[in-house]
């Protein structure tokens, strides 16, 4: 005799991305700082956030003073020093609010599966999250500055499913970042690559009152 197990839903852990998913920026002054430099609209983040200026601070390598240092050698050549750390500190410091449709959807999920943020952060996620009202949202926070390992580094999603308590193939994934998600379903997640907050109600279906 065999016996098998009936799930009742496809899911038994939701794994969420926090930026741009759940957090989103305000760069209105940067771009007005750029435009004023005479920079395109985005030439500051393309620096910031590229491999080698980034995954430092994403790993705990270096501070968030550090990383603007090095968006400051970024941009030698475009723009004076002075005009560089300015706009450098501008990105650091942009202010930063929540999806309230989104953390809506995930506290209700949450009601019924694991929550837990999976995201490619610095040391200073929890006290943002705090400052987000959100120290208390999830169940585990998986984060990059503090495990050591990043999307989409296959570990980052295996310890995420660990603190979970769930198997890799009963875990959503939800992220902006295609190759992020497509690096889940590759592990045998199912993948929701996010755009908007009508992506996730879909997924969660019967876990939304």
């Amino acid at each position: 005799m065999t016996t098998s197990k009936i799930f009742s839903r496809p899911f038994d852990a939701v794994l969420c991305d926090l930026d741009n998913v759940i957090r989103f920026y305000d760069t209105t002054e940067l771009s007005s700082l750029e435009r004023a430099a005479g920079l395109a609209e985005g030439t500051t983040s393309r620096v910031a956030f590229a491999p080698e200026i980034d995954l430092p601070l994403l790993l705990g390598e270096i501070t968030k003073e550090q990383w603007v240092e090095s968006i400051v050698v970024g941009l030698s050549g475009q723009v004076p020093e002075a005009r560089a750390r300015e706009l450098g500190t501008a990105l650091a410091e942009a202010p930063f609010r929540a999806d309230d449709v989104v953390v809506a959807m995930l506290v209700q999920a949450r009601a019924h599966v694991p929550l837990v943020l999976v995201t490619n952060a610095t040391v200073e996620l929890e006290e943002d999250l705090l400052t987000l009202g959100l120290a208390d949202f999830a169940d585990h926070i998986v984060s990059s500055a503090r495990v050591g390992v990043a999307k989409p580094d296959r570990r980052i999603y295996e310890i995420a499913a660990h603190r979970a308590g769930v198997a890799m193939d009963r875990c959503l994934f939800v992220d902006d970042r295609l190759e992020n998600v497509e690096a889940a379903v590759g592990l045998g997640m199912t993948g929701l690559h996010y755009r908007e907050p009508d992506d996730l109600r879909q997924p969660l279906g019967a876990l939304l009152g």
